[in-house]
């Protein structure tokens, strides 16, 4: 299996999750939309779908 580098960034999963929402009718605070981003992200996680890489730039 090859591997290939892949960058998830949690503010994009909010906004995908706060536009999608929207969409179905429903109407999420900022908090509630951060608040899946992160879930999602610690999914994402514990599935191995992904590695977290701490960046220690900057």
């Amino acid at each position: 299996m090859r591997e290939i580098e892949v960058f998830i960034d949690t503010d994009e999963i909010a906004e995908f999750f706060f536009q999608e929402l929207l969409r179905r009718g429903y109407v999420p605070s900022e908090g509630e939309v951060e608040e899946l981003a992160d879930i999602t992200f610690e999914y994402l996680i514990e599935k191995c779908i992904i590695d977290e890489e701490i960046d220690d730039k900057g």
